[in-house]
């Protein structure tokens, strides 16, 4: 599903993501308070998401509509990281040397990573 989704639209998956079916009033409700979007702006966003079939309506309690994710945690994050690694013409190399200089890619980090790789060469796939 190759779909690009806005930082307001992750952040509403995300809510469905920890906690689906959930209505658009409890979407709202999962924000942080001070930063928390206005119910209308979510309901507009999840309307968007639902065009997008990103997630859909399950059922309806009264008036509140309850919605369930479609789209995967899994596939939106691999969506999100393809379109990053597209800026460096999908090459890794630059990207890993920023984490390492920067300093938020740890020798734990890369351990982790190693463990990845050797998982997946195991399983018969390409490295």
């Amino acid at each position: 599903m190759a779909l690009k989704l806005t930082k307001l639209e992750l952040q509403i998956m995300e809510a469905l993501w920890h906690r689906s079916p959930l209505s658009i009033r409890q979407i709202q409700e999962a924000f942080p308070k001070k930063q928390a979007p206005a119910y209308t702006t979510v309901q507009t966003t999840v309307y968007r998401l639902e065009g997008k079939k990103a997630l859909r309506r399950v059922r309806k309690i009264g008036n509140a509509h309850i919605f369930e994710a479609v789209l995967s945690r899994n596939a939106a994050l691999r969506r999100l990281v393809d379109d990053f690694l597209g800026l460096f013409g999908g090459r890794t190399q630059p990207v890993m040397a920023q984490l390492i200089e920067s300093g938020k890619l740890t020798l734990g980090d890369v351990r982790e990573a190693e463990n990845a790789l050797r998982a997946l060469a195991g399983k018969g796939k390409p490295e």
